[in-house]
């Protein structure tokens, strides 16, 4: 631990670091404690949420949901690294390949590791069903990397527009959403196609990016934040408790609605209220950090950000798998295979959350690679053209277009 706090350079901003670390953390948690899986008649695995049996663990969903956190301190780290790469000469277009590829590495790696797995264990006899639930857990947080690939592209527009109006350069972001939903959930709802909340993806989770690019710009200080919590925290118990919101921050099955795909004006309002708190907290924060028994955790978290967030859900379902398999022979896991509906399923999985960690942390040991750099050259050219054929592969089963069952 001395020896990571020795090594970190005296200007490391340590507490946006520690920021994301506790938004990438909040990921595996909350789809750890908020997923689960039932058994059909067949055996095979199916997905299921305890939010359908408990609505009033909605409020820790409002916890759990940091991706405007994420946003945030994405938008203000892109921020301060696209101005270093300008002042080394580097161009726009190098400075964003290397953001790219960071992002694509890891993504590659495991959906080509579960295209090759997945007709192996099929082989193996797990049910096709059991195996599309798994890949429905893999797909799940990647759609977050498309989405912030895109937003990351357009890190030079955001950095100008801040230049130009300050941290008001997200209010249209924040006013494009509440128009669509309008439209969506208004009085003309019923005349509105139903692919117009697509139209929210962008600007909603753009709209904490944006506010992070103005706070690495100095753009956005202590006052402005204290307004964000304010209209923020507001603006959410507004439309939760006059405008019929969802309480739930992630789907729920069997809702007519959601919050999150795509993105709602509760989502934003949250992650105002988010951002002002990060903003306000930063410097508390970064003191705490220089505590290397603290800080060093922070750094190996940073360290393998896309390796948490593509193989925790693999995790899971490796607990989750076996068991299901086994389940003719000693019956449903507690708290793994057995239906989200009981407070014993909550006591059990929060029992099971340490196993699901070490899991994650056997997993992460052998994929972290997929973040490095990939050798290409030599006998090793053919590597990155066989994981694009297994991940084309994978996609196409992931989204029902081939495979058996």
């Amino acid at each position: 631990m001395a020896v990571v706090d020795a090594r970190t350079p005296a200007g490391r901003d340590r507490a946006v670091d520690g920021l994301r670390a506790l938004a990438l953390l909040a990921v595996p948690t909350g789809h750890w404690l908020l997923g689960g899986f039932t058994l059909d008649a067949g055996g095979a695995l199916r997905n299921a949420s305890p939010l359908s049996s408990f609505g009033a663990l909605a409020p820790l969903s409002w916890v759990l949901q940091m991706l405007g956190v994420f946003f945030l301190v994405g938008g203000y780290a892109s921020a301060l690294s696209y101005h270093r790469s300008l002042r080394r000469g580097r161009s726009r277009s190098a400075w964003l390949r290397g953001r790219v590829a960071r992002l694509g590495r890891p993504v590659l790696g495991v959906t080509a590791v579960w295209g090759a797995l997945v007709p192996a264990l099929y082989a193996l006899g797990v049910p096709a069903t059991t195996l599309r639930t798994g890949s429905t857990l893999v797909i799940q947080p990647l759609w977050f990397v498309g989405v912030y690939t895109v937003i990351t592209a357009l890190t030079p527009y955001c950095v100008r527009a801040s230049r130009r109006i300050g941290a008001w350069a997200a209010a249209p972001l924040l006013l494009a959403v509440a128009v669509v939903d309008f439209l969506r959930y208004g009085p003309y709802a019923e005349a509105v196609p139903s692919w117009l909340g697509v139209l929210n993806v962008l600007p909603g989770w753009m709209f904490a990016y944006q506010l992070g690019v103005s706070w690495g710009g100095r753009r956005l200080g202590r006052r402005g934040a204290l307004v964000l919590l304010g209209v923020g925290t507001a603006l959410f118990a507004l439309l939760l408790c006059v405008f019929d919101y969802p309480a739930s921050m992630v789907g729920v099955p069997g809702a007519d609605r959601t919050n999150s795909h795509p993105p709602s004006l509760l989502v934003l309002a949250l992650a105002a209220a988010q951002s002002g708190a990060a903003i306000l907290l930063h410097d508390r924060i970064g003191r705490c950090l220089r505590r290397p028994a603290l800080w060093a955790p922070v750094v190996v978290i940073n360290l393998s950000a896309m390796t948490i967030l593509c193989w925790h859900q693999s995790a899971m379902f490796a607990a989750a798998a076996p068991a299901s398999l086994a389940a003719p022979f000693v019956g449903a896991v507690p708290g793994l295979t057995t239906a989200p509906d009981s407070l014993a399923w909550i006591a059990a999985r929060l029992l099971w959350l340490p196993v699901l960690a070490v899991l994650l942390v056997v997993l992460a040991r052998r994929t972290r690679r997929f973040e490095d750099p990939w050798r290409t050259g030599g006998r090793a050219w053919w590597r990155p053209w066989a994981a694009g054929v297994l991940s084309a592969g994978f996609a196409l089963f992931a989204l029902g277009l081939v495979g058996p069952g």
